[in-house]
């Protein structure tokens, strides 16, 4: 029963989690079948492409060719498909060269080739080839000054788009007249297709207008040369009814309902019941934490809405601005402020990670807390709030042991979020 041991409850939950959206469980039935006298180009980019490559692979029958990038550490042994690596969250060269590869490869095919397209969170880094006229660094500085800002990940995948050479639709331009299957993997809160790693072969339906109001909404300032772009409408991606869409599809094969279902269902195989809020929470991961401890309070307190045990389930993506110089991502920073807030409140667990493994640039997943976490703190000199204030979730969790470390785990459906009351 998880009354006796709490953090391995919500490390078995975390863990099937995550299986629940890996691609050897979620691919294999969407699957296409291999294009009728013609070729099978196998391309996509993010965190889990390199392992959406394997399982094509292992369960592909005909000939088989490709390139798929991916973060570094992510990559996965395929034979036929060429895997890179490059950087996320900023774009680096590698990630340049491999796009422009990517394109050049798609530039010569005809109406009997299929191009399956392997898409997954961290593709927006990862394909990173500039527009005419924009250079890398610029895109680079642009990319920081919005991970900084706090913007939401439809607001900065609006803004890549249309800086863009591949995405927002482009790169399912230039594999016309071949047939495009994307298969996608959700790392953005509704599973919209087109803000997936900035749609490189869907249709976008935003506007370089959008992108210039998102810009000053979060007072971004841009060289001259990447307003004109905007401006003068150069960077507008392919829309809707464009008719060289009309014969691809898509599908989302994995996305963070799948994952907190799978959570569910351990749960209530160890006698606890699971109550699921959210798949779809955004918001500073310091505010939302505030949210989910008024939650657990209320059900710790006075049994309300839900019964105890229970455990309360949410996924999403958060943000957080950064204001201080210390080291964490969201999800230790939603754990460090739920801690604060909670102030050693009896009988509350909580385990806050991401699904791909990396807590932001970190080397943990993410965190766990326990009823003592603010009391074993203090024992150890250290403050709290003060580590709140500079942005250091990564330094109060790892002085207290309680970082999760799984490694990637390649896959990516976004933030998990358990709360087990008691």
């Amino acid at each position: 029963m998880p009354t006796r041991n709490p953090r391995q409850f919500l490390l078995d939950l975390y863990g099937s989690a995550v299986d629940a959206v890996s691609a050897a469980k979620c691919l294999p039935p969407y699957l296409p079948q291999p294009a009728a006298g013609g070729r099978t180009l196998v391309i996509g980019a993010g965190k889990g492409a390199a392992a959406m490559a394997k399982v094509v692979e292992e369960r592909w029958s005909g000939p088989l060719e490709g390139l798929v990038v991916t973060r570094y550490g992510h990559g996965a042994e395929c034979k036929r498909i060429e895997v890179v690596e490059a950087a996320h969250p900023v774009p680096d060269e590698a990630g340049r060269a491999a796009a422009a590869r990517m394109l050049q490869m798609v530039g010569s095919l005809s109406e009997n080739d299929l191009v399956l397209c392997l898409i997954s969170g961290g593709g927006s880094a990862l394909l990173a080839l500039p527009a005419d006229g924009i250079a890398l660094e610029q895109k680079q500085a642009i990319n920081k000054a919005l991970l900084k800002s706090g913007a939401a990940i439809a607001d900065m995948n609006c803004v890549r788009k249309h800086l863009s050479a591949i995405k927002g639709g482009r790169l399912a331009l230039a594999c016309a007249p071949a047939r495009v299957v994307t298969l996608l993997i959700s790392d953005v809160p509704g599973d919209d297709p087109g803000v997936i790693a900035s749609g490189p072969t869907l249709p976008d339906p935003t506007t370089c207008a959008e992108a210039l109001a998102i810009l000053r909404k979060y007072d971004i300032a841009v060289p001259p040369n990447v307003l004109q772009h905007l401006e003068s409408g150069s960077g507008e991606t392919p829309k809707p009814d464009d008719a060289r869409f009309a014969r691809n599809s898509h599908h989302v094969i994995a996305a963070a309902q799948d994952a907190l279902e799978a959570a569910a269902a351990t749960a209530r195989a160890a006698g606890i019941t699971p109550y699921i809020l959210s798949d779809g929470i955004e918001g500073e991961a310091r505010d939302v934490a505030l949210v989910h401890a008024a939650i657990a309070r209320q059900v710790a307190t006075r049994g309300q809405p839900f019964k105890t045990p229970c455990v309360l389930l949410s996924g999403g993506e958060t943000t957080v601005t950064v204001r201080g110089s210390g080291r964490g991502g969201r999800n230790a920073e939603f754990l460090l402020s739920l801690a604060v807030a909670l102030d050693g409140l009896p009988n509350i667990h909580a385990i806050a990670c991401d699904t791909d493994g990396i807590d932001g640039s970190e080397d943990n997943a993410g965190a766990l807390y326990q009823p003592d976490s603010l009391l074993r703190a203090t024992a150890l000199g250290l403050r709290p709030r003060a580590l709140l204030d500079n942005n250091d979730g990564y330094g109060f969790f790892q002085a207290l042991g309680d970082l999760v470390v799984s490694g990637p785990t390649r896959t990516n459906v976004n933030d998990f979020r358990a709360i087990l009351v008691l």
